[in-house]
């Protein structure tokens, strides 16, 4: 749950607090008009006296400037009880700096500030921002108040909504009709708010919301809880927060319309972004995309281990909605973490340091410890970091500042902090392969002084620290530094993760420029028809021949004799396979025989499919029902549904397709899918079998270029059996992002496709060549989610 409120304010604030709406709720229903188009939003505390002239906003009424930066605050549902959480929000926000007013129909005090209605706040000072807090039931005719009174923006506290089930789906549909009715931009519900320090604003019931200081980290969570504990973490290791907003159940204000805002905000340096679930995937890995070219975003994507949301073909099981999500939001520009940890040390240090854009920038190790050392080496090479071993010049100039024991190639090892620390740092920053400096030392007070060797220190190329030990001594050094610009961690993972942030987001704005330099390259791909389905195994490869993909020699064959034919006809020796676009899973049935070679095997291979064929339609009654994926990857046996087109009154005869065998490699997985959430993505993983058991894929949206889909493979863990692995074939990476784009650019250019998969995608040593493929028309993969396909 995100909201922190539990069941809502029905069991917390329902006697006293939320009064608001009570004329409402007794009497007619509340007619709504938009409220007149606003326009520039004061700062937080140009409030103004009854009779001044309000000022308008400049961002108008779709924007966030009257929620993130009111000129004035109702409180609805406030109380006089302090344990309810009208009372809480009371108090969060009586520091705010601008015009509060509170809400309490049932006990209003105007002399004191309390109002009986949002209008009749409104009359005594601009209410730019409501804060909801009654119960679910009366929250939409609550906001739809506010907003004939003026109000421009609203947080909705409570839980008991979407969430909930029930009446709560109710509630939340009539807060979004408000919205839409309106226009009023609703934070929520189900959230616990969020903070503005630098405002003055705390629209948060969370207790120490209040003592997070101003700083240059955004947080934009999608759970309150995860809001608040983000904003706590980077405020102990020593972080400010411009902005930190959690979305709740997000009926209206989203993550992406919070991002749009942050990039126009020159006190936010970076920003954490915490992903549960994604609506609407190509604005939200727009808005990163656009943020990201002005200023970091890291992202951490909840559900890696949520297996219940694997679609239903073979790239859909792999293309899981988180790795789908990571993979879309990595594309964009945005830094990956693994946890909240990391999350806190990688947006902490970008917001203070941004490398320039680079392939692959070098690290230079400097340790004061050689056995942390070797932790943060160890765990810089996990990242893939690069770690140039120095010049000897910049050997030569570390030995006469250094004992001859010592480690000096990259890491460098101290041995022991000293006064010539800060000597080693410049000396590694003046090597040409180093881009930035990793360095780590035990606060050793009495040995040296850190934060006099950095200010000593010359070095031309950013800084990381991480410094180890205990007490108030250690949390002064670690604030020196941060003071002075050089993020520091107090650990060396801590310390990579800030280094590997760095990385990811020079090489991300690299990619991001080299890929735009090919996008405008002719797509051929485009002007390929697939024509209309179902496709069996010899119509998706003719479609892969239109598309430049190479194949085997192969022949559709109608009858036995037809088979013998081709079996005299191409190269040997042949696989037979079933041919029929419904029995995508052939070799699960025993459809696919192998190493054909004289029309004896032929007979006996024919024989045996056609069993595996009666079998098959004694199963389905005839009827083809299910889904799948490509042949050959060890799921179930699935049948494609044919689209528009009744099932036969009454069998037919198996079809076969006979085709040349192809010369021995290493089998890749090569796909393109409509995502529900992204629309066109692409896969590339190790193929056959491997591909599911290790779920080792890299993933896209399409379209995309050739050059960006020829670095997928760099991706995977088993990266290495793709470069003549023990003698075998190498992967030509040009060739196979010509495939993969072109994969993508069918899918995006022909909405009635769902999906075209090659698996495998052999590795040869003449290239690639295609030796199964799957095409599936968007009304067979709907009809198999509706008929619970796996």
């Amino acid at each position: 749950m995100n909201g922190a409120v539990g069941g809502g304010p029905e069991t917390t604030a329902a006697t006293a607090a939320g009064m608001a709406t009570a004329k409402a709720a007794a009497g007619p229903s509340v007619t709504v008009e938009p409220s007149p188009r606003p326009g520039p939003v004061a700062r937080p505390g140009q409030s103004r006296t009854p009779g001044d002239a309000v000022p308008e906003s400049s961002d108008g009424l779709g924007g966030l400037g009257p929620l993130f930066a009111p000129r004035g605050i109702a409180v609805i549902g406030a109380s006089r009880d302090p344990a309810k959480l009208g009372a809480a929000l009371a108090r969060s926000v009586a520091g705010f700096p601008g015009y509060v007013a509170l809400v309490n129909a049932r006990d209003p005090e105007p002399a004191s500030g309390i109002y009986g209605s949002v209008e009749e706040a409104a009359e005594n000072g601009p209410v730019d921002l409501a804060l909801v807090c009654v119960p679910a039931r009366v929250c939409a005719d609550a906001v739809a108040e506010a907003a004939k009174a003026g109000a421009r923006a609203a947080v909705v506290y409570g839980g008991g909504f979407a969430e909930a089930g029930g009446d709560g789906e109710r509630y939340q549909r009539e807060l979004a009709d408000v919205v839409q009715r309106t226009g009023i931009r609703l934070l929520g519900p189900n959230t616990s708010g969020f903070l503005a320090p630098g405002g003055g604003l705390t629209a948060s019931f969370v207790p120490g919301a209040a003592d997070v200081p101003s700083g240059r980290v955004a947080v934009v969570a999608a759970s309150g809880g995860v809001n608040h504990a983000l904003a706590f973490l980077l405020s102990e290791a020593g972080h400010g927060v411009s902005l930190a907003v959690g979305l709740g159940n997000g009926v209206d204000v989203t993550a992406a319309d919070v991002l749009e805002h942050l990039a126009g905000d020159p006190q936010t340096g970076a920003v954490a972004l915490h992903i549960e679930s994604v609506a609407d995937g190509r604005r939200l890995t727009g808005a990163v995309a656009r943020l990201a070219a002005i200023r970091p975003v890291v992202a951490l994507v909840v559900g890696r281990h949520d297996v219940g949301a694997f679609a239903a073909s073979h790239t859909g099981a792999l293309a899981t909605s988180w790795r789908t999500t990571r993979a879309a939001l990595a594309q964009a520009g945005a830094v990956l973490v693994d946890d909240e940890r990391e999350l806190v040390d990688a947006v902490g240090a970008l917001s203070l340091v941004r490398l320039p854009a680079a392939a692959d920038p070098g690290v230079g190790v400097v340790t004061a410890q050689a056995g942390p050392g070797l932790l943060l080496l160890d765990d810089l090479r996990g990242r893939r970091a690069a770690v140039p071993e120095l010049t000897a010049d910049t050997r030569r100039a570390l030995a006469e500042v250094l004992p001859p024991l010592t480690y000096q190639a990259n890491p460098v090892d101290t041995g022991r902090p000293g006064p010539g620390f800060g000597a080693v740092l410049d000396t590694v920053a003046a090597d040409p392969a180093v881009d930035l400096i990793a360095g780590y030392a035990l606060h050793e007070p009495a040995a040296f002084d850190l934060v006099e060797a950095v200010d000593a220190a010359g070095y031309s190329v950013p800084l990381l620290l991480g410094v180890g030990g205990a007490g108030d001594g250690v949390r002064r050094v670690r604030r020196a530094l941060l003071e002075r610009g050089v993020p520091v961690a107090g650990d060396p993972h801590g310390l990579a993760a800030m280094t590997g942030a760095l990385l990811a987001d020079a090489r991300a704005r690299h990619r991001t420029t080299a890929g735009s330099t090919g996008a405008a390259a002719p797509r051929g791909s485009m002007a390929v028809e697939p024509g209309p389905g179902p496709w069996d195994e010899d119509r998706a490869k003719t479609i892969l021949d239109r598309l430049g993909v190479p194949t085997m020699p192969r022949r559709a064959c109608a009858d036995r004799a037809a088979a013998h034919r081709a079996l005299a006809e191409l190269p040997g020796p042949v696989a037979v396979k079933l041919l029929d676009a419904a029995v995508l899973h052939k070799t699960e049935i025993g459809g696919v025989r192998l190493g054909v070679r004289t029309p004896a095997e032929l007979d006996a291979a024919l024989d045996a499919i056609e069993e595996a064929a009666m079998r098959v339609a004694d199963a389905s009654g005839g009827a083809a029902d299910g889904r799948s994926g490509a042949a050959g990857d060890g799921a179930p046996v699935r049948l494609a549904v044919a689209i528009e087109e009744a099932p036969p009154e009454a069998p037919q005869a198996p079809r076969f397709l006979v085709e040349s065998m192809a010369p021995a490699g290493v089998d890749l997985v090569v796909g393109a899918r409509r995502d529900p959430v992204f629309g066109p993505v692409v896969l590339v993983g190790l193929g056959g079998t491997t591909a599911e058991a290790l779920a080792d894929v890299s993933i896209r949206l399409a379209p995309l270029t050739a050059t960006e889909a020829a670095t997928m493979p760099a991706d995977l863990a088993g990266c290495a059996l793709l470069d003549g692995w023990r003698g075998g074939p190498v992967l030509d990476r040009a060739a196979l992002g010509e495939v993969t784009a072109a994969l993508g650019d069918l899918l995006a250019a022909h909405p009635a496709l769902a999906e075209i998969e090659i698996n495998p995608l052999r590795i040869t040593a003449h290239g690639l060549v295609a030796l199964d493929a799957v095409c599936i028309a968007a009304g067979a993969a709907e009809m198999a989610q509706e008929e619970g396909g796996d």
